[in-house]
């Protein structure tokens, strides 16, 4: 019997041995979850071989002779026995419990020092924010070796946020803020993806991780920042354009407006504080020469933080103060 445990025991080592069942592990997080799971496997496998092998030694020992047709003999069971099977189990389930939950209270500890990441899921795509440095982008770029705290959240449905070399899972839900750890130990590009059923293009909700050196990290940071400059430049000056171009002179936007005063003139060496103030409260100073409560006071209100935003940073550069 115990030949028969041996052997299954050693075909089920093989097989959870030999064949990669598992991505490889490329977080400080995955380790730890992998140890979880292989200590699992590992007390599945000699239950298994122990059940296995005294089941095949009883049918081979204890078969019937082809022509015995009698029934078995009485047998009123072994007390001593069925406590071990419970107890063994027992104590088995405790300590997988045990270990799972200080591995789980290790995984949400986050660090007191370390970067984060707004992520949002949205049907069918992701979106990065990086507070710190003020950049949004469609890639997750993070650094070699250092802690991220990732916040999630979805604008509409539940999404799921799983990259699978990094192990950790949780979903995005719409109206609250969930939290991952992540801290990558190996460079290279991976795959993100959405792993709770969220609609029609699903399957098709992927977004690139990037797991940068710090040195290449700050590059892209960079990079993001200067894209995100340019495309609000293209958008500050067909908003000034839009809103603005009817009563002011700017030579970069090609507007010749006389109720207010020449921006090029009066926006010189001006900081983005003061062009800000300007547009959500354009009586605070008055060019000379030009009455108060004639440029609209709600621009504030009307335009988004994003729109401002964009606006100040183009006429900063438009008249060459950026």
């Amino acid at each position: 019997m115990v030949l028969v445990g041996a052997a299954v025991g050693v075909v089920l080592a093989l097989v959870a041995v030999l064949i990669p069942w598992l991505p490889p592990a490329d977080s400080t997080q995955a380790v730890k979850v992998d140890h979880v799971y292989w200590f699992v496997t590992i007390i599945c496998v000699v239950i298994f071989a122990l059940v296995a092998g005294v089941s095949l030694y009883a049918v081979w020992k204890f078969r019937a002779a082809p022509d015995d047709t009698d029934d078995g003999a009485p047998i009123h069971g072994h007390t001593g026995l069925e406590v071990v099977w419970t107890a063994i189990p027992a104590v088995l389930v405790t300590a997988i419990t045990v270990y799972s939950g200080v591995v789980l209270t290790q995984l949400e500890d986050i660090p007191k020092d370390h970067r984060v990441v707004e992520v949002t899921g949205q049907q069918f795509t992701w979106s990065f924010h990086y507070p710190g440095a003020n950049v949004t982008s469609g890639q997750l770029a993070l650094p070699v070796d250092e802690p991220v705290e990732l916040k999630l959240t979805a604008k509409d449905v539940i999404h799921s946020f799983w990259v699978p070399e990094w192990r950790m899972k949780k979903d995005a839900v719409p109206g609250i803020e969930t939290d991952l750890v992540i801290t990558p130990t190996k460079e290279g590009t991976f795959t993100l993806v959405c792993t709770e059923l969220c609609g029609l293009g699903h399957a098709l909700m992927r977004a690139q991780a990037l797991v940068l050196s710090n040195a290449g990290f700050q590059k892209w940071l960079g990079e993001q920042k200067a894209k995100a400059a340019q495309a609000g430049s293209a958008a500050g000056k067909t908003l000034f354009t839009q809103q603005c171009g009817t009563c002011h002179t700017l030579a970069d936007a090609g507007t010749n407006g006389a109720v207010g005063p020449d921006l090029d003139k009066v926006l010189a060496g001006k900081k983005a504080d003061f062009i800000h103030e300007s547009i959500v409260n354009p009586n605070a100073e008055i060019a000379a020469g030009y009455q108060p409560n004639v440029m609209p006071g709600n621009f504030g209100d009307v335009l988004t933080d994003q729109q401002l935003s964009s606006l100040v940073d183009y006429l900063l550069k438009a008249v060459g103060t950026s």
